[in-house]
């Protein structure tokens, strides 16, 4: 499955004033980065895949639609996703987006 090109567009309006974000694909879909380091993805899964700090991945995985990334069969503290249904409604994605690039900014530049 590709990643959903609506979804990317909808990441890249959020994304519009940041400075030093860069477009990769990665994990089969299309990652958006800040400064190098990943905030948020397009999934090729579907929905989208966002990068937390790992104390607030318990809190994040409780909401409705959202689980840790998965990758090779282990679970990625740090790395969740949400479903494709938790992101139907205008408002439900640009909190993801703004949690993912504010961990982003946390990290040094790569």
């Amino acid at each position: 499955m590709a990643y959903d090109e609506d979804l990317a567009n909808r990441i890249r309006e959020l994304l519009g004033g940041e400075d030093a974000v860069t477009e990769k694909k990665m994990f089969g879909g299309l990652a958006f980065l800040l400064n190098g380091n990943m905030a948020v993805s397009a999934s090729g899964q579907g929905g989208l895949l966002v990068r937390i700090d790992r104390d607030e991945s318990d809190e994040a995985i409780a909401r409705e639609h959202v689980s840790l990334m998965e990758m090779g069969g282990r679970s990625m503290v740090g790395w969740i996703r949400v479903a494709p249904e938790g992101l139907t409604a205008k408002d439900d994605l640009a909190p993801w987006v703004e949690r993912g690039v504010a961990y982003a900014r946390s990290l040094p530049p790569k």
